[in-house]
């Protein structure tokens, strides 16, 4: 027969172990740091765009220089460096979670010194003008500090190494959009591979708690601001339907040419460049970032959070040619080398991608189309249609679409699976391949230090 567990003696064996109390109040401390750590980066980044649109107001012409220049010394600083800090960010952390990856390696992915050195190298991204988010960077960001927080737990804390890990890479995410539901979503969706990580009640607070910390810095606002639905109807179908496949089929192209771009060992005279001379390719790219922002008058220089919120307020001129440059923009970004995310650029071309639609098609609302487009593009570029969803939703007032953001999202992400291979999947890959470079040269270390004794 069954008989429930009596509270008081539940009571007194969960006190009856004070270091378990310690370890959990670390991993929260730690939380709560690296949310505001996202923070900061958060508002350094603003900043350091605001300042090079001052400048590019000043002097229309400054960016022709400036652009590629200053992407040439990020990337030298990040070859010199911080090698790991290079990219989005994710990968690396997925490459800390993975198997394939002894715990002692994992340093060369996810660190303090390489999440002080992404925020300061993305940051000077943006002083660029380059076409990058900050949101996959404040993932292996937050993720470093939480990783940090293991030195602090007891000896034979039951809290491993992957579970701070995770919580630190979802907090990123959660801090990074105000969105903490999405963080936890991205968190089972995209990073973790181990289920007793997804059922801890420690590391989903710590996630949530480190999203509250940018609720209470920011308020609970998106950055590209409110998206208010009207009603939703039999008409949405036509041209939601639509913005759906469209995301899925440029979505898909666009995360296989990353891919190519990232993960190829092509003998093409254009990698064979890159593999030799990296720092002047990225200055070529870094120039022709900037001769697309000036051709589109600014509107593909940085993250797209204005330009989104110009659509959604009706004030946005730019051509219809955007999703386009937008793309090659942000290709040309992530191709150069400099830390870059790529969560922004793809909710602001699927921004643009869905207002193309909604002008064409004459549909009353453009809003929603706006954001059917941008959560359909950006579950098919990641391929995490359940995170995509959950970060508009949470963008958007009321509850008239969540069906709709949600078919979107998983029409978009079928799709773009019949094109292209998960993107971070495959990057992660690359990240895994240094391991080996990494190993051989710990053992010679290793066995120098022993012929020496």
């Amino acid at each position: 027969m069954y008989r429930p567990p009596e509270f008081m003696k539940v009571v007194k064996d969960e006190l009856a172990d004070w270091r378990l109390w310690a370890d959990r109040l670390v991993v929260l401390l730690f939380a709560i740091l690296a949310g505001l750590t996202v923070v900061v980066f958060t508002w350094l980044s603003e900043h350091a765009l605001a300042t090079f649109f001052v400048f590019h107001a000043q002097h229309y012409w400054l960016p022709l220089l400036w652009t590629p220049l200053l992407t040439m010394g990020i990337v030298y600083l990040t070859r010199r460096f911080a090698l790991g800090a290079a990219g989005s960010g994710i990968p690396q952390v997925m490459a800390a979670l993975s198997a394939e990856t002894p715990h002692f390696h994992r340093a060369l992915f996810v660190s303090l010194k390489l999440s002080a050195m992404k925020i300061g190298l993305t940051a000077s991204g943006l002083l660029a003008g380059l076409s990058l988010g900050r949101e996959g960077p404040s993932v292996q960001i937050a993720s470093g500090v939480m990783h940090s927080a293991r030195r602090w737990l007891s000896p034979n804390s039951s809290i491993k190494d992957t579970g701070l890990l995770l919580a630190g890479g979802a907090a990123g995410i959660a801090a990074a959009f105000n969105t903490p539901l999405g963080g936890v979503m991205f968190a089972i969706e995209e990073l973790s591979r181990r289920p007793e990580d997804r059922r801890s009640g420690l590391l989903m607070a710590a996630i949530i708690l480190a999203g509250l910390m940018a609720v209470s810095a920011y308020g609970n606002k998106s950055h590209f601001g409110e998206i208010r639905v009207e009603g939703v109807g039999l008409a949405l179908v036509l041209p939601g339907m639509l913005v759906a496949i469209l995301s899925g089929i440029l979505g898909g192209i666009f995360a296989r040419l990353l891919i190519y771009s990232l993960h190829t060992t092509s003998a093409l005279w254009v990698h064979k460049i890159r593999r030799s001379s990296p720092i002047w390719f990225a200055g070529a790219c870094g120039l022709m970032v900037a001769i697309i922002g000036l051709s589109t008058d600014g509107a593909t220089f940085g993250s797209g959070y204005a330009h989104t919120r110009a659509m959604l307020e009706n004030t946005d001129h730019v051509s219809t040619l955007y999703v386009l440059l937008k793309m090659a923009a942000t290709w040309l970004t992530t191709w150069a080398g400099v830390p870059a995310g790529i969560f922004a650029p793809a909710l602001a071309i699927g921004a643009a991608l869905g207002n193309d639609l909604a002008m064409l098609s004459q549909y009353h609302n453009a809003p929603t189309l706006i954001a059917l487009g941008m959560a359909g593009f950006l579950a098919a570029v990641t391929q995490a249609p359940l995170t995509a969803f959950i970060i508009v939703m949470e963008m958007v007032s009321g509850h008239e679409l969540v069906l709709s953001l949600m078919a979107s999202a998983l029409i978009a992400s079928g799709l773009s699976r019949l094109i292209s291979q998960p993107l971070y999947a495959a990057l992660t890959q690359s990240q895994i391949k240094r391991l080996p470079e990494v190993t051989s040269t710990k053992t010679d270390l290793q066995e120098t230090h022993s012929s020496k004794l």
